[in-house]
C-alpha cells in the first residue's frame, strides 16, 4: 500500500480548498492571534448571501472583500487560550451559535488548531 507523503497531502489540501464552498449564512470569523495575552482570537462578522453565493454587507448590500477593505464591525469578539476552548465558546452551550454549518465548524477547528501552532512556535498565522 502506497503512503502519501507530506507534499502529496499538501497538494491534495489545495485541491481541496479550490472546491465551491457554500457560505455560513451566520457569518464569518477572522482569526487573529494576540501573543502578549498569549490567546486566540475569534471576530465574528455578520453577512449576508446574495444570488452568487457571494458574502455581502447586510447593511450596504454590497459584496465583502476577503482582502480586508473598509473597516467593519464584529458581532462579537472570542478569545481563548487554545483552540479547543475557542471551539467550544462557538459551538457549545445556550447559544445561539454563530456558526450553522458542520462545515464551517471543521474548517474553524483545522484553523484554529494551526493559530494555536503559531502561537506556540512563534511563527505567523495566515487564515487560509
Amino acid at each position: 500500500m502506497a503512503v502519501f507523503t507530506a507534499e502529496q497531502r499538501r497538494e491534495l489540501d489545495g485541491r481541496l480548498s479550490a472546491r465551491f464552498i457554500a457560505l455560513d449564512p451566520s457569518g464569518y470569523f477572522l482569526i487573529k492571534l494576540d501573543r502578549e495575552a498569549g490567546e486566540l482570537i475569534a471576530e465574528h462578522y455578520g453577512n449576508a448571501i446574495d444570488e452568487r453565493g457571494l458574502a455581502t454587507d447586510p447593511d450596504s448590500g454590497a459584496v465583502i472583500s476577503c482582502r480586508g477593505a473598509g473597516p467593519r464591525q464584529p458581532l462579537a469578539v472570542y478569545r481563548a487560550r487554545s483552540a479547543k476552548e475557542l471551539g467550544m465558546a462557538l459551538t457549545e452551550g445556550e447559544g445561539p451559535h454563530p456558526i450553522s454549518r458542520l462545515d464551517h465548524a471543521l474548517y474553524l477547528g483545522r484553523e484554529l488548531q494551526k493559530a494555536e501552532r503559531c502561537l506556540e512556535e512563534g511563527g505567523d498565522y495566515l487564515q487560509d
